[in-house]
């Protein structure tokens, strides 16, 4: 049975939206597992994603205060249908991430992380898939607010990721 993922990262809410546009909450409330690799801002959104995930996994980013700590890990691991993930807000420096991470995760297969607001997809040389789904709040210089849907089927993650552009309101 796929199990539908949906990748978030640096929502900033209230800071830099009131709240996630209607978009992101139908894609968060149709997944199997959410992910959210920090820079929540406020506990009041992790709890509205705690009521509306069927299963949440995340971990608190660089802008999140003690009480988002308090509830929640730096760093995280699942296992999947067999694929293994961890995920953290920061991974440094985008020159030699790749091996970096390789290296600081040896048992996973897919890192999942945030902070840039980038959206990130590649694979380091000995097959860590590293996914960065953006930001659906602040596009920073990028063209557009973004998210991420993935599916794991048959102990694997698809090959294909979909960055999804946030339609403006």
């Amino acid at each position: 049975m796929p199990l539908n993922l949906v990748l978030l990262a640096d929502t900033h809410v209230p800071k830099r939206a009131k709240d996630l546009p209607e978009q992101v909450w139908a894609a968060v409330e149709n997944a199997d597992v959410v992910f959210h690799s920090g820079d929540w801002v406020e506990a009041e959104l992790l709890d509205e994603f705690e009521q509306r995930s069927r299963r949440l996994l995340g971990v608190y980013g660089n802008n999140d205060g003690p009480d988002l700590r308090r509830r929640l890990p730096g760093r995280t691991t699942a296992v999947l249908d067999g694929v293994r993930f961890a995920m953290v807000h920061e991974t440094g420096q985008a020159k030699g991430r790749e091996l970096r991470c390789e290296a600081l995760y040896p048992d996973t297969d897919v890192l999942v992380f945030g902070h840039s607001h980038i959206p990130w997809d590649t694979v380091s040389p000995a097959g860590l898939r590293l996914l960065n789904p953006g930001s659906p709040t602040d596009r920073r210089r990028q063209p557009a607010c973004t998210y991420m849907e993935a599916v794991v089927d048959g102990g694997r993650l698809a090959a294909e990721v979909r960055l999804v552009e946030v339609q403006r309101g």
